[in-house]
């Protein structure tokens, strides 16, 4: 019998910033698992040389979403792929907040818009003004906020995303996310840690696509209602099983309940330098979703 190999599956963008993953690495191998990180994309990989591949910082998935998800349907066929494909399929449409609402889920109101289908101004035009954003997106890219008043600017960011094919999304700006987001972290399905942030987009009008995206991080404790509003986005996945990480972002509504951001299964910042246990509850979470044993 050997160590269980998983890959740790990243990008260049993610050996370079993500700061979880030697944290990660170090706790796997402390579990007994011989861990790797390997880049998602890099062609030399033998993807059935790992009894377990589970994603952490494929950072660029969304600019390369068709290449990225037929990467991840053949990594399925060779290997465990955690979170799983089909799983990862949903998640990369923020389309996904339509089926939580249907599911009784409180989430930002969204509306959505198709490239050719019908839209006007009145769907830009709310008292507290809105966000515009592609629906498949990473790190707020080629998203912006608009104050009240500038819907034509509104409509002309979602056109402009329109024109490349992108379906887009229109939301009420929540004031109340000045006092900042929240980010739960589950992991093997149990509920292991927050952090809240500062507000990204802080100034209005503005496509900013380098801009910090997690601003002012700091351990938090959440409240009973928004470990509830988080479990219930969960239960709602469409999945047989609990998925090995998730995080859950909420902000408050305009009547100071949780909402529903999104809902992050395919690659989230997991801040772990936050949480002391949280490397070894990852570790932990990956080897119940690692193979009994490996043979060879």
């Amino acid at each position: 019998m050997r160590a269980v190999k998983v890959a740790v599956v990243t990008s260049g963008e993610g050996v370079a910033h993500d700061a979880d993953l030697p944290l990660i690495a170090e706790a796997l191998r402390a579990d007994g698992l011989a861990a790797r990180a390997v880049a998602w994309d890099d062609p030399r990989t033998s993807w059935d040389g790992f009894d377990l591949a589970v994603i952490r910082s494929t950072w660029d998935y969304a600019e390369r979403i068709g290449e990225f998800l037929a990467w991840a349907d053949a990594t399925a066929g060779a290997t465990r792929l955690w979170n799983p494909a089909p799983v990862v399929r949903w998640n990369s449409d923020k389309r996904y907040l339509a089926d939580l609402a249907a599911r009784g889920v409180r989430v930002v109101p969204t509306r959505f818009l198709e490239p050719g289908g019908p839209y006007g101004e009145a769907d830009f035009d709310r008292p507290g003004g809105v966000v515009v954003k592609p629906a498949v997106s990473a790190g707020a890219r080629d998203t912006a906020r608009y104050e009240p008043g500038r819907h034509a600017d509104a409509a002309r960011h979602a056109r402009m995303l329109l024109d490349r094919g992108r379906t887009v999304m229109v939301q009420p700006y929540l004031r109340r996310v000045q006092e900042g987001e929240r980010a739960l972290v589950f992991l093997g399905g149990a509920y292991s840690h927050a952090i809240r942030k500062g507000p990204l987009l802080t100034e209005a009008g503005v496509i900013d696509n380098f801009r910090v995206a997690h601003p002012g991080v700091t351990a938090y404790q959440p409240t009973d209602a928004e470990l509830r509003t988080a479990r219930e986005a969960l239960a709602a996945v469409p999945a047989p099983g609990a998925p090995v990480f998730a995080r859950v972002d909420l902000a408050l509504g305009g009547d100071g309940e949780p909402v529903v951001m999104e809902l992050e299964l395919i690659e989230p910042n997991l801040f772990l330098r936050y949480a002391p246990q949280g490397p070894r509850r990852f570790a932990e979470a990956v080897r119940a979703a690692a193979p009994v044993e490996a043979a060879g």
